[in-house]
């Protein structure tokens, strides 16, 4: 059963719709005191109300104020014609409802038997009111276990698309945190590589300084000393990214491989172009790394997931960015863009740069993937 339902039958007050329920009955009840004529006492009109008030904690107690409205109808309305009656089919549904496993089977026979008791006992029985008077009362019952069911059905649907959601959030939050450190590995080998050419560079200036220049060759020292130190806890940093080791302080790829790139996945079976547009300049190394590197995972899944026979690459270089864009005629993205490790990894690096991406359809079929980074020129 829904947490709803366990909920509502746990609660200590009923709601207010149970209890405009309950008022209703017991309105119907003191109408049919005055304006119908039978043969009852006043205390029965009485505790008919009262019974018939407690339908108000029907969901909270169903089973309870089932026994206490079919002993109030035995009592109160022998013929079976008023109220309590009609307050015993809402009862009847509310077991069904609300309980389960033996209780509800309990809370059934403790309306069914009586009622159908009752009405066998009559001087104006007949077998077929046997029948209506167990629908009477079953059929209501059966729509309760019913409704019961597709409430337990609807809880755990809705309990299993929370979790794929939260599923997929963790997911994407994993590929978020393991593109940003692959991103922040690549960044620490082009700072890595650049302090040793920087130690490599103070170091030849100062050998080259003479007597004259002791000053000069002091303060070089110091700086060298400075840039080593840095190198080593970039080293250790790197330890801790990559877990444990130094790892390789050769310097990453850039734009200038990326006509070796193409060249290299340039086959008979799929068609790699590249057209470059404008005046290409120096730009940082890590802007220069995380262009080649969307360029670079562009390709890969045009030819490795939409299959693609066709790919063009277009790079284009102005005084103010850096666009890119690939074309292929695949079969598009496969799956949720969302979940995909490459896509994340574009994603992270344009926004690393203050760039901006678009991924979407092409002309008839395939992706077209556009990044645009504003160009920081390096002298």
């Amino acid at each position: 059963m829904s947490t709803l339902v366990r909920g509502r039958r746990w609660a200590s007050r009923p709601s207010t719709l149970d209890i405009a329920i309950a008022g209703l009955f017991v309105a119907l009840t003191a109408a049919e005191t005055f304006t119908v004529h039978d043969d009852r006492e006043p205390w029965q009109h009485a505790v008919a109300m009262l019974a018939l008030a407690g339908l108000a904690w029907r969901r909270i107690a169903p089973v309870t104020t089932a026994f206490v409205l079919v002993v109030a109808d035995q009592v109160t309305n022998p013929a079976g014609r008023f109220s309590t009656v009609l307050a015993l089919v809402l009862v009847s549904y509310t077991v069904g409802f609300e309980t389960k496993g033996l209780r509800r089977y309990l809370g059934l026979a403790l309306v069914l038997v009586p009622f159908v008791g009752a009405s066998a006992l009559r001087p104006s029985f007949e077998v077929s009111d046997l029948a209506a008077a167990t629908a009477f009362i079953g059929g209501p019952w059966l729509v309760g276990v019913a409704t019961a069911a597709r409430a337990e059905s609807s809880a755990r649907a809705i309990a299993r698309a929370e979790r794929a959601e939260r599923e997929q959030g963790r997911l994407a939050a994993e590929a978020v945190a393991d593109e940003r450190a692959r991103i922040a590995r690549e960044l620490h080998d082009v700072v890595a590589h650049s302090l040793t050419v920087v130690t490599i560079q103070l170091q030849a200036v100062r050998r080259r300084l003479g007597e004259d220049h002791a000053d000069e060759a002091r303060d070089l020292a110091a700086a060298e000393t400075v840039t080593r130190e840095a190198m080593g806890e970039m080293r250790r940093l790197l330890g801790v990214l990559r877990g444990g080791g130094e790892g390789d302080l050769a310097p990453q790829p850039g734009l200038s491989e990326l006509p070796t790139l193409v060249e290299r996945l340039d086959t008979p079976r799929t068609r790699v172009r590249l057209a470059v547009e404008g005046d290409p300049g120096l730009l940082s190394p890590g802007m220069d790394l995380a262009v080649f590197r969307v360029a670079q995972e562009a390709i890969t899944n045009a030819t490795r997931h939409a299959h693609a026979s066709a790919i063009d690459v277009r790079l284009g270089w102005s005084p103010s960015a850096v666009e890119l864009e690939v074309c292929d005629d695949g079969v598009g993205i496969v799956g949720d863009p969302a979940s995909g490790h490459g896509l994340v990894g574009m994603r992270e690096r344009v926004a690393l740069y203050g760039g901006e991406l678009a991924i979407g359809p092409g002309e008839g079929t395939g992706l077209v993937v556009r990044a645009r980074f504003p160009r920081e020129v390096t002298r």
